[in-house]
């Protein structure tokens, strides 16, 4: 039997027995009032309607705490550090790029080095065949570097499809707003961290077609200096016993 229902026919049988327990006006004498009798026991129906509504009124704020611990539950999941795991292999793919750094003051000075606008007169045709070799050897650098980034990013995708499975889930089993918020969250977090490795993967191709382009210009420009000494204008060219890596 439910407590309402308990209370309320423990409450109507006491005023029950109020009601009829009246004291005798004398030992051989019980007299009855009939409109006694009847505004009493209407007083004692109003009384149990409204023990019955404060019930009610308890019972429904009871389910509307219980409602509130619901939706104030914690989310007992998460995936930020699976995340950072797999955002950390492509990071450090990057970080071991050889070549030319991405640190933009040392990218600078060897750009200048290798890819000058027009070589000086005191450079010698030894030292422009060894900056052509150097020159080949950062396009395969970077061209190394994006193709590792690549098979990377493809090994991760099945650690995101993982994720994202359990994330679905664990968003379709939330019990409160809370854990729907917060599994919500990380499904956001997951898109970042995909938007984030993208980033990256296009940075490493960009970086290999970007040096090949510089590679050919310094090439153009090797050649112009090249054909120019070997015309007689300025220092005599020397041609190098190990050349033409792409020039």
């Amino acid at each position: 039997m439910k407590l309402s229902s308990r209370l309320a026919s423990i409450t109507f049988a006491l005023l029950v027995s109020l009601l009829l327990a009246s004291p005798p006006a004398a030992a051989w004498k019980t007299v009855f009032d009939p409109s006694n009798y009847t505004q009493n026991t209407l007083t004692a129906v109003r009384t149990l309607e409204q023990i019955n509504n404060q019930i009610n009124q308890l019972q429904n704020e009871a389910q509307i705490l219980m409602n509130q611990a619901r939706n104030l539950t914690n989310l007992d999941f998460n995936i930020v550090n699976r995340l950072r795991s797999t955002l950390a292999t492509t990071e450090r793919l990057i970080a071991e790029a050889q070549g030319l750094t991405f640190d933009v003051t040392s990218m600078d000075r060897e750009f200048a080095r290798l890819y000058p606008d027009q070589y000086a007169a005191t450079v010698s045709g030894d030292q422009m065949a060894q900056d052509a070799r150097e020159r080949w050897k950062h396009t395969l650098d970077g061209l190394h570097t994006a193709m590792r980034m690549q098979a990377q990013v493809s090994q991760n995708l099945a650690q995101d499809e993982s994720a994202l499975t359990d994330l679905v889930s664990q968003s379709q089993s939330a019990t409160g707003a809370l854990q729907a918020m917060q599994a919500t969250n990380q499904l956001l977090a997951l898109q970042a961290k995909q938007s984030i490795q993208a980033q990256q993967l296009q940075i490493t191709q960009d970086r290999a077609a970007a040096l090949e382009l510089a590679r050919q210009a310094a090439a153009t420009e090797r050649a112009r200096e090249v054909r120019q000494r070997f015309m007689g204008g300025g220092t005599p060219y020397t041609p190098y016993s190990v050349q033409f890596y792409g020039n």
